[in-house]
């Protein structure tokens, strides 16, 4: 037994690059023990039997104990799946009726054979899917354990799960992050791969986020923690990936209502065959090679594969609708800001109004825009950069209208926002007023005097254009802009990367409703930026955040995120779940295909017990090969 116990041990050591859980190793070490008794017992039966030919009971007795050893577990779960209706049992509960009818019919060494080398095939088979597992194991492998903690002038190494918001940690260059947090001082350049799939380092500097998963890679930084281990965006996103293994496709459901009929359709033609024949042997094959390996991973290794290959491309697959409803898309709806363009705004035209002047009127937005992280907001205060203005100020911001400000001294209200809103708050503006102004236009107002206006303009990204050409080509018929922006500066965006139809000035719930009134008539992609866009992510068939990295409603609000802003990913997306499911269906007439083969050459006597015992996962290999074949997918 301790050289058993030794074997069990050794190949647990050899399975360690699988990276197995400590419950895994557990049963893994278990099957092994247990196979390794069952060996032992077939053959000291079998070397007894040779030696003493007159005394058949203590071999009988050998290969009992092997039958029990491999056998109770089968029939155990057997009789778990007969009570509970659960499907996944359906191998136990025809090999435990073969073996039983193996047993009582006097062929012991088969009884133990068979369950024997079940197990071990399938150990086999669940490497071979474990390997689908590598890219998830490989980002917990990235995952930052230890941070150094600065308290004072000391550095203290702790373990990363103690660190606390509003604490500080020096990342050396070399060294993984092992938090989100914002840099505090220092430059420099982040490996950034793990989550976005971009291969090209990100500069940071003072002020800019870093997150959990990434690697510094040359230059010493001092990061501020601003979440807590368990809730960074990395370690939600391994949850994540780890549930997206468990996805439920349209096709495994209706491999679960095949399975209904298939078990009886087994039995009856083993039953048959048994009566015609007389041959009980037959029967007992029959069950073996019907065993349903193949028809479990139909969907699940194709979903694995795909997992997989989105993973390297920073695209992560959230629930179903990857196969149910991308497939099928034929319409796309894009926010404008932060989607179709790079997000990152500049202030390009000042217009000031009566008595005011281009300084009045940037100090007046910077005072209320200093409060926000909207885009427009951000360039605002980047144009005030090294002016003085009020940071004394109650800041109210309203989603898609704007922003008001209340100064402490009791003065009048700051108004900073779109022209619709402005009026509607009793500001007159006149018609004519900046009509002209190229780019997206904001009005500035102290009460209700018009101070002036702000103009920004955007770059479009540059796979912007060629991205939408990509989704034409798949079969995308209508592409949308919806935007809070005014139309004259969307217009100019849209005829620019090709977009079909705009509607613009939209609040969140504007947006919504138009996304409603295309879905009447066509399948709709939404991509948007997470944020305000959640509404319409969440409306549509399929919702797309764009750029989710430390975006906790991005990834809430989405059935697929892209860790970063590469619209191309889009079209990547859509041609990863066709293939996909066209795996699905290939696997499905392969692994259908492969049992009814089997069961017939069993019927004639061609396939032995013995030899269905092996032969019978012929149908699993066949699926986990052509699954592989979306490993292969480029870009």
């Amino acid at each position: 037994m301790e050289n058993i116990d030794n074997m069990a041990k050794n190949s647990l050591e050899s399975l360690s690059r699988d990276n197995l859980t400590e419950k895994g190793k557990k049963k893994l070490r278990r099957e092994i023990i247990c196979g390794a008794a069952a060996i032992a017992c077939l053959i000291v039966g079998l070397l007894f039997g040779r030696m003493f030919p007159n005394r058949p009971v203590v071999p009988a007795l050998l290969y009992t104990v092997g039958f029990l050893i491999e056998g109770v577990p089968v029939m155990v779960a057997a009789v778990k799946g007969i009570i509970t209706r659960n499907l996944t049992n359906a191998m136990e509960i025809l090999v435990a009726i073969a073996i039983l009818a193996c047993y009582f019919t006097q062929d012991l060494i088969l009884a133990v054979l068979i369950p024997l080398i079940l197990n071990a095939v399938h150990l086999l088979e669940e490497r071979s899917i474990m390997g689908g597992r590598d890219v998830i194991e490989g980002l917990k492998r990235m995952r930052q354990n230890t941070a150094v903690l600065l308290d004072g002038e000391q550095e203290i190494t702790v373990d990363a799960t103690t660190l606390k918001a509003g604490q500080r940690i020096l990342v050396k260059p070399g060294t993984g992050i092992p938090i989100d947090g914002k840099v505090i001082s220092g430059e420099s350049n982040i490996d950034q791969k793990s989550l976005t799939g971009e291969p090209q380092p990100f500069p940071v500097k003072a002020g800019d986020p870093v997150y959990a998963g990434t690697v510094n890679i040359d230059g010493k930084l001092v990061v501020e923690v601003e979440k807590e281990y368990v809730d960074t965006s990395f370690s939600k996103i391994l949850k994540l990936l780890e549930e997206s293994e468990n996805i439920s496709v349209p096709e495994s459901r209706l491999i679960d209502r095949f399975m209904q009929y298939y078990i009886p359709f087994a039995l009856a033609v083993a039953a048959a065959v048994a009566l015609i024949t007389a041959d009980i042997s037959k029967a007992i094959a029959i069950l073996v090679v019907s065993c349903p390996c193949g028809q479990m991973l139909v969907s699940s290794a194709p979903m694995i594969a795909a997992l997989s290959v989105a993973t390297k491309h920073g695209i992560l697959i959230k629930n179903s609708k990857f196969i149910e409803e991308l497939t099928e898309i034929d319409a796309v709806v894009f926010d404008k800001t932060g989607t179709l363009t790079v997000g990152d705004l500049s202030l390009t035209e000042c217009i000031p109004y009566g008595e005011a002047d281009r300084e009045t009127l940037l100090r007046t937005a910077a005072s209320v825009a200093c409060a926000s992280n909207h885009p427009v907001s951000r360039a605002v205060c980047a144009a005030a950069e090294g002016m003085e203005y009020s940071r004394d100020i109650a800041v109210k911001e309203l989603s898609g209208k704007g922003m008001e400000g209340q100064p402490a001294d009791g003065a009048e209200l700051l108004r900073f926002g779109n022209r619709d809103w402005m009026i509607a708050c009793g500001v007159e503006i006149p018609e004519d007023f900046a009509a002209e102004a190229n780019g997206s236009v904001s009005m500035v107002a102290r009460g209700n005097r018009l101070l002036g206006a702000l103009c920004f303009n955007d770059t479009v990204r540059p796979e912007a254009a060629s991205g939408i050409e990509m989704l034409r080509a798949l079969g995308v018929e209508e592409a949308v802009m919806l935007t809070g922006d005014r139309e004259r500066a969307a217009k100019v965006i849209c005829e620019e990367v090709g977009i079909d139809t705009l509607h613009a000035q939209l609040l969140p719930q504007d947006k919504m409703d138009r996304l409603c009134a295309l879905k009447e008539n066509r399948a709709v992609l939404a991509v948007g930026d997470g944020i305000n866009d959640a509404l319409a992510l969440r409306e549509a068939d399929v919702g797309i955040a764009m750029g989710a990295m430390g975006s906790d409603l991005a990834i809430q609000s989405a059935d697929i995120a892209l860790m970063n802003n590469n619209l191309h990913n889009i079209p990547f997306a859509i041609r990863l779940a066709r293939r996909t499911r066209s795996i699905v269906y290939q696997n499905l007439a392969l692994s259908m295909a492969i049992s009814v083969f089997m069961i017939t050459l069993s019927a004639f006597g061609v396939i032995s017990a013995l030899a269905g015992s092996v032969l019978h996962n012929c149908g699993a290999f066949a699926v986990l090969l052509n699954s592989s074949r979306i490993l292969k997918i480029k870009d």
